[in-house]
């Protein structure tokens, strides 16, 4: 298989808050020596694991990374030369890589990206799709399509001007050069670097933060950030997704109402994702 997955639990002692059956899903592009690729088989993977981890309400964040030294180097050059000449497979495949990163996208679960090594092309495009993203200090991002003749068909080209501004994005995609740990973090590709051997760590603490809040609160608030950005969302029809969203969280949800009688009576919430 070229994807794997993992479950890990993320309640146990000196956890409080976490509901015990809690969990994060790592999601794993597992061809190490290819640089982990992303192929047609591999979107369709990607497309099943989102859904069904999204579906599942004890999952509380999906991680996506790659095996060995890269979470992915891009699209299958070796299948490209003749997925390139196939003029219904390939639109195809686009179109399937398009409903994947909006899927990420849409889907009321977080989803972080752990980037372990090389992220270029189709990698820094699974990247973008994500909520956010860890980097290892290993890790080298950027854009990459044109030094072999290629362009940005995974959305790039869309997403990477919104992620950290239209000069820098051309910047990337102009030359192809890649950014180390630090610089990406600098220009907001990723929210923070650690150690190699602290990324999977990381990611776990991460989902744990977000196990101790309530589902649906953090589903809805993704949805009405994403709106926006996705969207492209004028500033007044933000707001009033915004306020229409919380208007119906704060009068329905029992989890809002727990939050504050925790907050009153001092103690920790116990959420219930309704």
């Amino acid at each position: 298989m070229s994807v794997r997955t993992e479950r890990v639990a993320l309640a146990g002692p000196g956890h409080d808050g976490v509901p015990a059956d809690a969990a994060l899903v790592v999601v794993t592009l597992d061809r190490p020596e290819a640089l982990n690729p992303i192929d047609h088989d591999v979107v369709h993977a990607l497309r099943a694991a989102v859904a069904a981890h999204d579906a599942d309400p004890t999952v509380r964040a999906i991680a996506l990374t790659g095996a060995g030294r890269a979470f992915s180097a891009g699209g299958d050059m070796v299948k490209y030369r003749t997925l390139q000449h196939d003029p219904v497979g390939f639109p195809a495949f686009l179109t399937d890589l398009h409903t994947l990163i909006s899927e990420i996208g849409g889907c009321r679960t977080p989803v972080l990206a752990m980037v372990n090594g090389i992220a270029v092309a189709g990698g820094i495009e699974l990247l973008l799709a994500c909520d956010f993203a860890v980097a290892a200090a290993s890790a080298r991002i950027g854009d990459a399509h044109l030094p072999y003749g290629q362009m940005g068909g995974g959305g790039s080209l869309t997403l990477l001007p919104r992620a950290v501004g239209p000069a820098r994005a051309r910047e990337l995609v102009f030359t192809g050069r890649l950014l180390d740990a630090a610089e990406a973090r600098e220009w907001g590709l990723v929210s923070r670097v650690v150690p190699d051997d602290a990324l999977l760590t990381t990611g776990i603490e991460l989902a744990r933060d977000l196990a101790r809040r309530s589902p649906l609160a953090v589903g809805n608030a993704k949805q009405v950030l994403n709106a926006s950005f996705w969207d492209g969302t004028a500033i007044t029809s933000g707001l009033r997704t915004e306020r229409e969203t919380a208007a119906r969280y704060g009068l329905t949800s029992t989890d809002a109402h727990e939050g504050l009688a925790a907050f009153a009576e001092r103690r920790a919430p116990r959420f219930t994702g309704s």
